[in-house]
């Protein structure tokens, strides 16, 4: 997806609406499989959540750069009747531990992302369009790279290439 407006508040609005969306999707309902049915679907989702918040602290740190162009120039006054230097250095000081706080969020979310890279779906296959590769429906490692419900080669027990299978058969 490639994003041609040149309004950064759009911008920021736009990736928070995401977020709400994909909360909105993945709410867990009763008796319905889950919006992320399978391992490599939570791989894909923590991986895409992990880069937003490896980007946070540079949108957070443009932020309070802008604050401190519009300081510079003298072009902040403040409703309360303060110094407006006063309240940019509270801003400043927040979003500093924002920052700090996104860094501590995409090192956890990487670890997530790892920890999670092992799992492989070991439910019920319903159908060939819901069969998972060996990574839980990502992108098919043979040869001919295309995507899962190929028609590659795979153990009916734990659904790796003959190249990965472990299994006594």
């Amino acid at each position: 997806m490639s994003l041609t407006t040149a309004d950064p508040m759009q911008l920021a609005r736009d990736a928070a609406q995401a977020v709400r969306e994909f909360n909105h999707l993945t709410l867990p309902r009763t008796n319905q499989t889950p919006a992320l049915p399978y391992p490599g679907d939570t791989y894909d989702a923590i991986s895409a959540l992990k880069t937003l918040a490896q980007r946070l602290p540079q949108a957070i740190e443009q932020i309070g750069t802008a604050l401190d162009v519009l300081t510079t120039l003298g072009h902040l006054a403040a409703t309360d009747g303060q110094d407006p230097n006063r309240h940019v250095a509270n801003v400043q000081e927040f979003l500093i531990t924002g920052m700090e706080q996104a860094h501590g969020l995409a090192q956890c979310l990487d670890l997530a992302h790892s920890a999670v890279s092992p799992l492989i779906y070991s439910g019920p296959l319903h159908g060939p369009e819901d069969e998972p590769c060996g990574e839980g429906m990502c992108h098919c490692h043979c040869d001919a790279s295309h995507i899962c419900g190929c028609d590659c080669p795979r153990c009916p027990n734990c659904q790796q290439l003959p190249d990965y299978c472990d299994c006594d058969n």
